[in-house]
């Protein structure tokens, strides 16, 4: 979004020298402008990028909410003449044989009497929700970067994801839950890329790559929420888990409707340069406001302008530029296969015999170091650049 074709920047820069009048290259880039009116990192810079990195807290809640409400409930036998044990399957065991440790409306097994289906309809709605993402990941791909921009971005996706899981408590089978949960995965499918680049616009470079950590590092807390929120409603429908990260999530959305700033950057690329000028008011110091007299007309905006091409376009410098395709097509197979581990691992936790609450506490606090060494190696490699 800042620059939407990084993997051809080398390529583009070369022929952009060649055919950039001799004025345009002594005149200061955007970014360089911006960060001169509003410095590198401020309290209102911090107050924004919290803001906004609140997001991802929300986002993690939705994606991994199935843990709990779609996982497999423990049984116990009521006789055992017809030999009913712990291993046995209950598919063959008389209905008045074994009984659920729960009430059955603590989760969607047990309620729909799921308990023999197939793992193609158990695992359904799981399903759906990754399918919505990766819909929703082509089809709003350049909204952010043509008419919403990234702050309506963000706004949308959190509300469309929040009302869609409040929906949720409404579902009366599972076509019905799964539907809506395909609706929640294509809203949030642009909520991590938003608020990332949000971010990063709001700041100096040199803070950028601080900043970017910090969101995943509230996605972490997010998922860490979850089974906080689901022990201190364990023996509570399933229908609980929704209402309680669904409710949180559509008020956010109001606070990122009212509160968060635009990125000046994207409103000064689309030539709304008045709106821009009053968002660097709202985030300079006193002692730089001074700067936002100056007149913007300096700034070389037709490079900004051709580095925000949409999906098509770049698909279409990858066909021509193969060298850009081979070295885009590793970093696919490296985030597959991140992707099938990151997701896999925790969505997989309700299969084993372990504490449920407890496997996923685990699973998320892991994640915490990784995120401040990650912040560390990179302040310290941005300070070596």
């Amino acid at each position: 979004m800042a620059d939407s074709t990084p993997l051809l920047s080398q390529a583009n820069s070369a022929e952009s020298q060649s055919t950039t009048p001799p004025l345009e290259k002594h005149r200061p880039s955007l970014d360089f402008t911006i960060e001169r009116c509003i410095g590198v990192f401020g309290w209102a810079q911090f107050f924004q990028t919290l803001l906004v990195s609140l997001a991802w807290l929300f986002d993690a809640q939705q994606t991994f909410i199935s843990v709990f409400t779609d996982a497999y409930p423990t049984w116990h036998c009521t006789t055992h003449p017809h030999g009913c044990d712990s291993v046995s399957n209950i598919c063959y065991l008389p209905k008045n044989s074994w009984a659920w440790d729960w009430p059955s409306y603590t989760s969607i097994i047990s309620e729909w009497k799921l308990e023999c289906s197939s793992s193609i309809i158990t695992g359904l709605p799981a399903s759906s929700f990754f399918m919505g993402c990766l819909v929703g990941g082509f089809v709003l791909a350049t909204l952010a970067d043509s008419s919403l921009g990234r702050k309506n971005m963000i706004f949308l996706s959190c509300l469309t994801m929040s009302l869609s899981s409040l929906l949720t408590v409404f579902s009366t089978n599972i076509w019905v839950y799964s539907a809506l949960r395909l609706v929640c995965g294509f809203g949030r499918a642009t909520i991590g890329t938003s608020a990332l680049v949000l971010t990063a616009e709001l700041v100096g470079k040199r803070w950028r790559g601080q900043v970017g950590v910090i969101g995943f590092f509230c996605f972490t807390i997010g998922f860490l929420s979850l089974p906080a929120i689901a022990y201190l409603n364990r023996g509570s429908s399933w229908r609980s888990l929704y209402l309680w990260t669904s409710i949180p999530g559509i008020f956010y959305s109001m606070l990122v409707h009212f509160f968060v700033r635009e990125s000046p950057r994207w409103l000064f690329v689309r030539g709304r340069k008045e709106e821009a000028v009053a968002t660097l008011k709202s985030i300079a110091t006193p002692s730089r406001s001074s700067c936002l007299t100056w007149s913007f007309s300096e700034v070389s905006f037709q490079e900004e302008r051709c580095n925000n091409g949409n999906i098509f376009s770049t698909i279409k410098m990858l066909v021509q530029k193969r060298w850009a395709f081979r070295r885009l097509l590793p970093v696919l197979v490296i985030g597959f296969g991140s992707g099938m581990v990151y997701y896999g691992m925790p969505l997989g936790l309700g299969n084993l015999s372990f504490n449920l609450y407890l496997s996923v506490t685990l699973n998320a606090l892991a994640e915490i170091p990784s995120s401040l060494i990650t912040m560390l190696l990179i302040g310290t490699q941005l300070l070596r650049w």
